[in-house]
């Protein structure tokens, strides 16, 4: 197979930690005689340095005759005065999202075995473990709602005098299609949707419980769903994460139950994130941010990164076995006790502390010799 994929590896950490997922791709490419071809492109405070803007055409061009966009993080203080559509974040990330149509954010939460210990939540909370699939709507919503109202003729979103004004607004169509999203993963794992809303006093809410109950009784009844308000599903999560399977929620709760969430495991150093359209073009990245603070040390956990590109071979490419071996080879490694710092306990032996590009090295390594 070949791929054309988008590399963005951003501000920060972003470019060391990209270094070290192209290192793994390569490795799967080769294990599996594939041809991955990059391009590379600029995007967020690096990008607004050279050419005035987070999202440069150039950039889009690039994403435009892709077939993923790999991404790294963006940010930092050096640009957080910049007027709001001129910021990394909102300048380059949410318009990558509205161009491409990612209204499907999917964010893992999973404790690796190895890294139990260094869970936030005490033992005899996590029995069983932890493995929480979060579906999010991500193009909908108050994030999205300036936009939207203009074609409503309701007030834009404004700050105006005292007051400031924000719209949460979804349509049968958008529920519906993420939805359908959370479904097909429910059904190849435990067949369990919780549907997150807070339909006592949201008025999007109520149509959001309504078209789930409605879509999933229609076209999946062997799914068990049941639905939280936001404020007791946060609850839920930081006290007994082990009930929860799948999770569908729009776009603002979604944003918050996912950080909640990748807290629990310990490091938000370990997670990743996949962001797909209806055609399954996607953009994957981690969660994390850029950690200026960090960058051209040596130190960050390029881990999500790799996993990240794990989902896209899944999800993009529909290159499952590859994936898989991506995550067995970091399971191998994080079982034979290598750690970086972020990941690394008072007990763990100097020498199995990693570099980023240490554990870049060592993932491939074991990719080269996994049997199957």
């Amino acid at each position: 197979m070949k791929k054309c994929i988008a590399v963005l590896a951003g501000d920060g950490i972003g470019p060391e930690i990209m270094k070290e997922g192209r290192k793994v791709l390569d490795a799967i490419a080769k294990r599996f005689n594939h041809t991955f071809e990059y391009k590379e492109a600029l995007v967020g405070g690096c990008a607004y340095e050279k050419y005035g803007h987070p999202l440069p055409d150039e950039t889009r061009k690039i994403c435009d005759s892709s077939d993923a966009v790999y991404f790294g993080a963006v940010g930092g203080p050096k640009w957080e005065n910049l007027p709001a559509e001129l910021t990394p974040e909102r300048g380059a990330l949410l318009p990558l999202r509205a161009i491409y149509g990612l209204f499907a954010n999917l964010r893992p939460a999973v404790i690796f075995g190895p890294l139990a210990e260094a869970a936030s939540l005490k033992s005899e909370r996590l029995k069983g473990g932890l493995d929480i699939l979060i579906v999010r709507e991500l193009t909908g919503g108050i994030y999205f709602g300036k936009n939207k109202v203009k074609t409503l003729t309701l007030k834009e979103e404004a700050v105006q005098g005292d007051y400031a004004v924000d719209y949460m607004i979804y349509s049968v169509p958008e529920i519906q299609r993420i939805t359908k999203v959370a479904c097909d993963a429910a059904m190849k794992r435990n067949k369990k949707l919780t549907s997150v809303d807070k339909a006592n006093v949201l008025d999007s809410s109520k149509l959001w419980r309504k078209v789930v109950v409605d879509y999933v009784q229609k076209n999946y009844p062997q799914i068990q769903l049941n639905h939280m308000y936001v404020d007791n599903a946060a609850m839920q999560v930081a006290t007994n994460p082990g009930q929860f399977d799948v999770i569908v929620t729009e776009n603002m709760f979604g944003d918050i139950l996912s950080d909640l969430a990748s807290a629990i495991t310990g490091s938000i150093g370990m997670l990743p994130s996949a962001s797909l359209s209806e055609t399954g073009f996607g953009l994957f990245e981690p969660i994390h941010g850029s950690a200026p603070d960090i960058a051209g040390q040596g130190k960050a956990n390029p881990l999500a990164q790799i996993l990240s590109g794990a989902m896209m071979l899944k999800y993009a490419f529909g290159l499952s076995k590859e994936s898989n071996t991506i995550e067995q080879a970091i399971m191998a490694v994080l079982e034979d006790g290598y750690r970086t710092g972020d990941i690394a306990s008072v007990n763990t032996p100097k020498d199995k502390i990693l570099s980023t590009s240490g554990m870049g090295d060592r993932v491939v390594e074991y990719i080269q010799k996994l049997k199957f």
